[in-house]
């Protein structure tokens, strides 16, 4: 038996040193995970009192510094703020001489490849775009998440086994997206992650209003059943009055939310028509059926305002198709499946990041304490935490 003490895990010589640039609520996650792994935390960059609880809870002892600062510290830096500020971030940590030959830059964002950090990697630095496919919440059970969780991985290719490293590291699965797909990639996470809260969100509003007592235990065995059945099936696990071809029925139900949630009808209006269009692509909706509920469709659409896809893009109503059989779209009788869920979350995008007050100063890479616009989450350093009506900060949960 080996009676050897054994070192403690904190006492291992570490990897790599890590910084996080952008205490939102994925970089104090992932760099937990890296610590996990034997790498060192050794900064953070944070300005909000929310960003600063997440780093304490999540990276304790670390100490919050300016984002020059991390990347004098770290060999390893994870740029963990929102899309849109990411490249002026870039621009200005390596125009200002932050960027160390040799480092690795990590970006987390769903929208952009390695490309973005095409002036790190003109200043000497290893570019790597690993974004996790996970809603976060700022907490430490982020960190149990990963385990298992998709990376959208994209880099040079003599760096994609280091970045499919890092991933498998923090427990992840690494999958390789292209370039020129990562919009793609993003925007599908969004649509299939995003939207299915508001989706679930709304529907619990108006259980409510039905006199439902608790909604979410109504749809709770429905919803996780669906999800079951459209992961496993696809297509073929639609099921209701639209894919049925249930005309009146579609009827009523905008009547009733003509009445008692009218901002509902348009959302609705433009998931039936799209659900419409994949039943009968995939056979299930019956063309005789399709054509009555397109009509309504239509009909309900122009009473409303707008097209919810009852008008072709340049075209006419698809009620029929141009050669004379019934289809979901006007251009040659069959249904169009360009709205697949394969198009582009990202998240995100699910980043829940540290979002710099004045993205693009390329001067001042440190300036993380702008206020955020008039239309801004409550939390100005963290953009994708969902808000409640008055734009504060809403339940904690950060879809990407």
């Amino acid at each position: 038996m080996n009676t050897t003490p054994q070192p403690d895990p904190k006492d291992r010589p570490a990897r790599l040193t890590v910084g996080v640039v952008g205490a939102g609520r994925v970089g104090p996650a992932l760099a937990a995970s890296l610590q996990l792994a034997g790498h060192r935390p050794v900064a953070v960059s944070g300005v909000s009192d929310a960003s600063r609880r997440r780093a304490a809870a999540l990276l304790p002892d670390v100490p919050l510094m300016t984002p020059a600062e991390v990347l004098g510290r770290a060999e390893l830096v994870l740029l963990t703020v929102p899309d849109d500020a990411l490249p002026g971030l870039v621009s200005g940590l390596a125009e200002t001489g932050a960027v160390r030959p040799g480092q690795l830059i990590v970006h987390t964002s769903g929208r952009y490849g390695a490309r973005v950090l095409d002036p790190a990697l003109r200043a000497g630095a290893l570019p790597l775009a690993l974004h996790p496919a996970m809603t976060f919440t700022g907490t430490p059970v982020d960190v149990q998440r990963l385990a298992g969780c998709s990376f959208g991985v994209t880099a040079p290719e003599e760096l994609r086994l280091a970045a499919e490293a890092l991933v498998i590291e923090m427990g992840g699965e690494p999958e390789w997206i292209a370039e020129d797909r990562r919009p793609l990639y993003h925007a599908a996470l969004a649509l299939g992650s995003n939207h299915l809260v508001t989706l679930v969100a709304q529907s619990m509003e108006l259980l409510r209003a039905s006199g439902v007592s608790a909604p979410d235990r109504m749809l709770g065995p429905l919803l996780g059943a669906s999800l079951d059945n459209a992961l496993r099936s696809g297509d073929a696990a639609l099921t209701g009055p639209v894919a049925r071809g249930d005309a009146g029925t579609v009827a009523a139900h905008v009547a009733e939310l003509r009445e008692h949630a009218p901002q509902a009808v348009a959302g609705y209006l433009a998931m039936a028509r799209t659900t419409a269009d994949r039943a009968l692509a995939h056979g299930l909706l019956k063309p005789e059926l399709a054509e009555d509920l397109l009509g309504v469709l239509a009909e309900e659409a122009t009473a409303t305002g707008g097209t919810s896809g009852a008008r072709e893009t340049g075209g006419t109503s698809g009620a029929r198709g141009t050669d004379g059989t019934s289809g979901a779209r006007g251009t040659g009788g069959a249904a169009d499946t360009d709205g697949s869920s394969d198009s582009p979350e990202s998240a995100e995008d699910p980043t829940g990041s540290d979002a710099p007050g004045a993205p693009g100063h390329p001067g001042d890479p440190g300036r993380l304490d702008g206020p955020a616009g008039p239309d801004g989450p409550g939390d100005p350093e963290d953009p994708d935490a969902p808000h409640g009506p008055e734009g504060t900060a809403g339940p904690e949960g950060d879809v990407r």
